[in-house]
């Protein structure tokens, strides 16, 4: 493998062999150009050196198999691949059919008094699996999704994605996922014991309808006890409110007393619930959500929970959007697991000379993330992307 320095790649040459930024990651096809563009990103990256086994051209050398661009994985700079669309859309619509299932739960139990828990294991083992293979994908949705009108159909969906994902990260093995997601599903049920205007509410509550509201956990364990429900389950449904400083509630309960699930369920609730818009109130970016988190107040949280979930989602959690200190916008995609306050990112409106989409790593030295976008800023991102 030949070193090539970047200053003295010239624009509008092809190379015979694909260029690669290092032994894992395609930079350039046989096909594509070198743009004095791109050199000039490289810089701006701080890649001194390209790698290659073919040799500088004028023309474009035949295509062969070699000349497919990699895949993206964390490398700093690196085109999507060209079937991450397809996946995408393809978790949207498991995503959405999930939120109607977790609708048609709740609402079954309303109008019927059904709650069969065979149904709600198995929606939740293929969540499962969705969840193993396109990790990426689905906590990307959560953000693009539309709130469902109903919150707890969209909070009790959002809740169980990231409980699970904790989980994993937690190395849960599988059929304990399976009963955590379950309890995740389940954990708001109690609410519909409570008169509708009060979990519906538009607009924010009074001290006494608040004191209403946390009745749900107590509402919901009965619930689940009268459907024969496993008692992890239901427990989780009674104790997602507790804290591990003794401070929530029914029972007052602190530390190793709650159980696993209860405290997984805690923080994957309390992110929600922060970064969720409402009609009252608009909603925190993740960034601020998970700051809060981290900083565990009082001691509210499990701290291994907490950072199984900054490990899951990063600093900046999968899905927002952020302004890079070169003034790039993007979007973080994945998280980097050697160090969650450095994830990767989508560039926004730029592509590579082949037309995917840019990807890069951040990093302490060099381009990071310089802080979270606004609502504001997110909404005015428009326009046809640039050519790297």
């Amino acid at each position: 493998m030949n070193e090539i320095p970047v200053k003295d790649l010239e624009p509008d040459t092809y190379f015979s062999k694909p260029v690669l930024l290092d032994q894992d990651y395609i930079l350039l096809s046989t096909e594509t150009p070198v743009t004095r563009t791109l050199i000039n990103h490289l810089i701006e990256w701080g890649f001194r050196k390209v790698y290659t086994e073919g040799v500088p051209q004028q023309i474009i050398p035949d295509v062969d198999s070699e000349g497919e661009a990699a895949g993206e994985n964390g490398s700093p700079v690196v085109a999507v691949n060209a079937g991450d669309g397809e996946r995408l859309d393809k978790v949207r619509a498991f995503y959405e059919q999930f939120a109607s299932f977790v609708e048609s739960v709740y609402s079954r139990y309303v109008t019927k008094n059904e709650l069969v828990l065979g149904e709600v294991s198995a929606r939740i083992k293929a969540l499962c699996e969705v969840i193993t293979e396109n990790r990426r994908f689905i906590l990307r949705i959560q953000s693009l999704v539309q709130p469902h009108s109903n919150y707890l159909v969209s909070h009790s969906t959002r809740t169980t994605v990231l409980s699970i994902v904790i989980g994993s990260t937690l190395k849960l093995p599988n059929h304990r996922l399976i009963e955590l997601g379950s309890a995740a599903l389940l954990h708001e049920i109690g609410m519909v014991r409570l008169p509708p205007q009060l979990y519906m509410a538009s607009r924010q509550l009074s001290p006494q309808e608040r004191r209403s509201i946390t009745a749900h956990p107590i509402l919901g364990y009965n619930v689940l006890k009268e459907k024969q429900v496993p008692l992890a389950i239901s427990l989780a449904a009674l104790e997602h409110h507790e804290r591990m400083n003794g401070t929530g509630y029914p029972r007052g309960i602190a530390g190793d007393k709650i159980s696993l699930y209860s405290r997984i369920i805690a923080v994957a609730c309390s992110f929600d619930a922060v970064t969720a818009s409402r009609p009252f109130r608009e909603a925190r970016d993740g960034y601020s959500g998970m700051v809060d988190l981290l900083k565990n107040e009082g001691k509210k949280y499990d701290d291994t929970v907490i950072r199984a979930l900054v490990y899951s989602l990063s600093i900046y959690p999968i899905g927002s959007y952020v302004l890079l200190t070169n003034g790039k916008p993007a979007q973080v995609v994945d998280v980097n697991p050697d160090n969650p306050r450095f994830p990767i990112v989508q560039i926004v409106g730029m592509r590579t000379p082949d037309g995917k989409d840019l990807i890069a790593r951040t990093a302490e030295t060099g381009v990071r993330i310089l802080r979270p976008m606004t609502q504001e800023e997110v909404k005015k991102l428009s326009g046809e992307p640039e050519t790297a």
